[in-house]
């Protein structure tokens, strides 16, 4: 069985004994610990490619304080992931902790932090985290459903015909060439009478699998209707589009099908 990923942390916090407590505690309790010394560090660990998603920011720190850290993470691009702050501080004044809020940190604890109270506010951002990811794959799930044939993966038919239409769209403002392939699977309805629709939707997955091995990455395939396809293919004209589709159907003809 492969063991499970330890959920990483960035801590920053100047003071070397409490960062020490710190890495300890977050270590002890099953993470893997990314630390920083001053908040320019922990803003450039928090802005690289695969930067923890959970972090523990001092408030005061030499060069950028954490609350600056906070506003400069929540105005790059809604693109990267999501990073849960929690803003660590001496201040217990009601104004100050709204303001720590409004910088863009998701939680704060005032030192000096209680271990329990620590784990449990940390708990309740790695849940935030988990739910946040499931949304987003539900999201994709359903614009991927929405956008592609059911039965083959390829784009479906509106998203074929949107596409047509854009490079359509393209050739009249810019002259730019493009081609169109239609792709039609001969003598289908013999193998779904004579092998059942299962085989059938079997047949139809397998070439177009096949097919997208033999495109370029920027050419799109679209099921258009039953065991008809089309393949838009831009910055072509007919003699690159002949080559493409004998290409596919000599592929086709060669390749076995399996029942």
């Amino acid at each position: 069985m492969a063991e499970t990923q330890k959920p990483r942390i960035l801590i920053a916090e100047d003071d070397p004994v409490s960062r020490r407590i710190l890495e300890t505690f977050a270590a002890k309790h099953g993470y893997d610990v990314l630390s920083a010394e001053n908040g320019h560090d922990a803003l450039r660990l928090l802005s690289a490619d695969g930067a923890p998603r959970l972090a523990i920011l001092d408030w005061m720190m030499p060069g950028m304080e954490g609350t600056d850290v906070c506003r400069r993470l929540r105005g790059q691009s809604a693109d990267r992931p999501y990073v849960y702050v929690l803003l660590l501080t001496s201040r217990t004044d009601r104004l100050d902790l709204l303001n720590g809020l409004q910088s863009g940190a998701d939680d704060y604890i005032t030192k000096p932090f209680d271990p329990a109270e620590l784990q449990a506010r940390l708990n309740v951002g790695q849940r935030i985290l988990d739910l946040q990811d499931k949304l987003i794959a539900a999201r994709e799930e359903l614009r991927f459903r929405a956008t592609h044939d059911a039965l083959t993966g390829v784009a479906n038919r509106a998203v074929i015909i949107e596409t047509l239409m854009r490079e359509q769209a393209r050739h009249s403002r810019e002259g730019r060439s493009f081609a169109v392939i239609l792709m039609d699977v001969d003598h289908f309805k013999r193998i779904n009478d004579t092998y059942g629709h299962l085989c059938g939707d079997a047949v139809l997955r397998q070439i177009t699998s096949l097919v997208k091995g033999l495109v370029r990455p920027y050419d799109v395939i679209g099921r258009y209707g039953g065991e008809e396809f089309l393949i838009v293919v831009p910055e072509s004209d007919a003699a690159m589009a002949f080559s493409i589709a004998e290409r596919i159907r000599r592929a086709v003809e060669s390749q076995p099908l399996a029942r």
